[in-house]
């Protein structure tokens, strides 16, 4: 039986409900293990990682076969497309085997030139933020509405968030410190649900460093497409992960990025 034509969007989002059913029945679950992927230092995956990730190359193996998967627990897979799907099964995987319920699972469309669409869903809350193709909406337990970045253009209104105190190596911890010093607010540890917040108008920055592609592609779709700004400390693209700031406004943007610049 040949399966149905179906859009981007329609994919993307049979994938985060994949990841959902995939990923829910461990969150919270006492006794669930974490392996160390990282020597030296704590980088967490479970079997709800690896479980999300395969039931989303899933459906990609039924309804792209061209497009290209790069995921972050089973790598690489080359596509004839020129497109290639970017895939977080649950980025925030310390704030998963914690309970809080601050990850997500991460979904991008790419081609050469960046991402075309993204996806952030919070399976526990049951939101999800989609950007790009023409969308920039969320659904959630309040429904559904559109996805717009708030207006701030001043720094010492805007509130900051990034994930891990330090940020990196020592010089990136300084360089946000920065920009701390004259924001408003200063929150941390939110992993992919801050840039959530950016894309839905709720904050107004978020700085981090030593990110993965497919910790951020979704991200730079989803923000954009509501308005929002995503580069990397230079003000070039980062879409190949690295340093980023995202911020709402250019304003904020350019204010951010001369501080961290400032040394």
């Amino acid at each position: 039986m040949t399966s149905p034509v179906l859009s981007d969007l329609d994919v993307a989002n049979l994938m985060a409900d994949a990841a959902r059913a995939a990923i829910l029945p461990y969150f919270r679950r006492p006794g669930l293990a974490a392996e160390n992927k990282l020597a030296g230092g704590f980088d967490p995956v479970t079997v709800a990682d690896r479980a999300a990730e395969e039931a989303m190359r899933a459906i990609l193996a039924e309804h792209r076969p061209e497009d290209g998967v790069h995921g972050e627990e089973f790598g690489k897979v080359a596509g004839r497309s020129g497109r290639e799907w970017v895939l977080d099964p649950i980025d925030g995987t310390r704030a998963f085997i914690s309970g809080t319920p601050t990850w997500g699972v991460l979904i991008a469309l790419s081609d050469a030139g960046g991402p075309l669409l993204g996806v952030i869903d919070q399976p526990y809350i049951g939101e999800r933020f989609t950007g790009g193709m023409g969308q920039a909406a969320m659904t959630g337990p309040m429904g559904h509405g559109p996805l717009a970045v708030r207006g701030t253009r001043s720094l010492d209104e805007a509130i900051l968030f990034t994930t891990f105190p330090e940020v990196g190596t020592a010089a990136e911890g300084a360089a946000f410190r920065r920009v701390a010093a004259q924001v408003r607010l200063t929150r941390y540890g939110m992993d992919c649900y801050a840039y959530a917040l950016l894309a839905a108008g709720q904050i107004d920055l978020v700085i981090e460093a030593g990110l993965n592609a497919y910790d951020i592609q979704a991200p730079i779709a989803v923000i954009e497409a509501a308005g929002g700004i995503v580069t990397d400390w230079q003000g070039g693209p980062a879409h190949g992960g690295g340093q980023v700031i995202a911020a709402a406004t250019p304003e904020v943007h350019a204010a951010a990025l001369a501080l961290v610049n400032a040394a």
